[in-house]
């Protein structure tokens, strides 16, 4: 019979595989290479040089993922009864335990080198799959029956028909996201981010919600929803959430750091795949010339992680290319660039335009950022060789997403009412349908760089001029209009 094995979690303690046949194929999956790879993944990619505790891999993700998506199959469990299928319940333990299998060094930096180089091994999600489905985890996982690793890989593709099994792996309760949100808030040691986990674990129900296609319902399909106890905790979860975009996930110094990687590596593998490895710092046969010269070998993608990058440093600083070294440098060192908020620039600027209402002004700011977004890739393209000289960055994060007819009821958080009708939480929270979207817009430089400081601000000053004299002659126009 064997005992259970046991991992001691700084999240959710003790986290035990009993003595099953399908426990022990899951303890492993643990043991097999491309797992214990992820100890070498930080969960966070650069967080800890902000936050020095952020150092959590995404093994311990992943274990702690598997973890929850036992108590969430409990409750899938205990509403279905006797229909209860343990193969699908089994297919999607093992899917969210190895959900992350595939990702790169410093994750989804990483996965932008990929974007920029058109690298399809760059992608963690067909990594993923090809480790699922072949190899030691899928030889391992093959045990439980032969076709098990590609029903696995299905799941995490959200392939094939949707079961309340999937939810445990991809829906607004998954396993996935209730485990990171807990493990990078008490990892970083922010005081945002927080969720009354048990209280949504004791209210989280399974519910019928219809799905259908251009508003026409064709089907009722069984999702997690919460009960009407809960929606304060669901109002916590969904702020919790948007909090730790802008204080962790989006930090100015964290994605500046992952802006210099992506060049850095992009230069990197630029100059092995020109036959200029000298210049780089780094000899033939390292895992990440070994890379550069085959990317598409999926041997040569297990042979890096962060370790790998790291350790690679000093060598790069000491390269022959000028723009290798000075960006390994400044990343082993933790000289960052100067980052400029442009988008609050552009707010301020824009501010003494007093008559345009809120939504207008938010417009506008919305346009000076594309404006000046592409007078940068023009500067870039005349000024730059090489040199990363501006590095700009743009996100967008909604708090709560709409629905999508292509994700089904998968992205929306449903509360029962008391009298047991099934209602969006936007119908019911004033507060999460008063959030508005978290934008970013930032550049980053050397901050002794002259010529870019001057050519920022002056075309912040050129753009919001254009966008003011707009603006106040649409406030103009409005106001002759009510005068009418």
């Amino acid at each position: 019979m064997g005992k259970p094995q046991r991992i001691r979690d700084p999240l959710h303690n003790l986290i035990e595989f009993d003595t099953s046949e399908f426990e022990k194929v899951m303890w492993n999956v643990l043991q097999t290479r491309p797992f214990q790879r992820l100890r070498r993944v930080k969960q966070l990619g650069f967080s800890d040089l902000v936050y020095p505790g952020a150092t959590h891999s995404r093994f311990a993700h992943s274990v702690g993922v598997f973890h929850l998506a036992r108590q969430l199959m409990k409750i899938i469990q205990r509403h279905l009864g006797s229909d209860f299928e343990q193969t699908k319940a089994q297919t999607a333990l093992a899917a969210a335990l190895v959900h992350d299998l595939g990702h790169g060094p410093f994750s989804h930096s990483f996965e932008d080198v990929g974007r920029r180089l058109n690298l399809k091994l760059a992608n963690h999600e067909l990594v993923s799959e090809l480790l699922i489905k072949d190899g030691e985890v899928g030889e391992t996982l093959k045990t439980l029956g032969s076709g098990f690793a590609n029903d696995v890989s299905s799941v995490i593709k959200s392939r094939g028909v949707w079961s309340i099994y999937n939810a445990v792996v991809s829906s607004q309760f998954d396993a996935d996201r209730l485990d990171y949100m807990q493990r990078d808030k008490l990892m970083t040691g922010t005081q945002h981010g927080a969720i009354d986990f048990k209280w949504l674990i004791g209210n989280l129900q399974v519910g019928k919600v219809p799905y259908g296609v251009d508003e026409k319902s064709l089907t009722e399909l069984d999702t997690f929803v919460l009960g009407p106890k809960a929606i304060y905790a669901a109002e916590a979860y969904i702020l919790g959430l948007f909090q730790l975009y802008p204080t962790v996930y989006f930090h100015k110094a964290t994605r500046g750091a992952e802006k210099i990687f992506t060049e850095l590596m992009v230069r990197v593998i630029k100059l092995v795949q020109e036959d200029h490895v000298a210049k780089t710092g780094i000899a033939k046969g390292h895992p990440i010339e070994r890379f550069a010269t085959d990317p598409d070998k999926l041997e040569h993608v297990l042979e890096l992680d962060d370790s790998v990058i790291l350790g690679a440093l000093s060598q790069f600083a000491s390269a022959k290319d000028p723009v290798i070294s000075k960006l390994a440098s400044r990343l082993r060192d933790r000289q960052l660039y100067k980052s400029q908020n442009l988008r609050e620039q552009i707010g301020h600027k824009l501010a003494t335009i007093s008559s345009v209402e809120d939504g207008e002004f938010t417009q506008l700011i919305d346009a000076g950022c594309v404006k000046i977004k592409e007078r940068i890739l023009e500067w870039k393209e005349q000024k730059e060789n090489n040199e990363a000289r501006i590095l700009y960055d743009q996100e967008e994060r909604a708090p709560y997403k709409k629905f999508q007819e292509s994700k089904g009821p998968l992205n929306q958080v449903r509360i029962k009412t008391t009298n047991g009708e099934l209602v969006d939480l936007v119908a019911r929270s004033k507060v999460v349908r008063a959030i508005e979207p978290f934008k970013l817009f930032r550049v980053y430089h050397e901050e002794s760089d002259e010529e870019v400081v001057k050519f920022i601000k002056d075309e912040i000053g050129r753009v919001c001029d254009e966008l003011s004299k707009k603006g106040k002659s649409r406030s103009v126009k409005a106001k002759k209009r009510t005068k009418k």
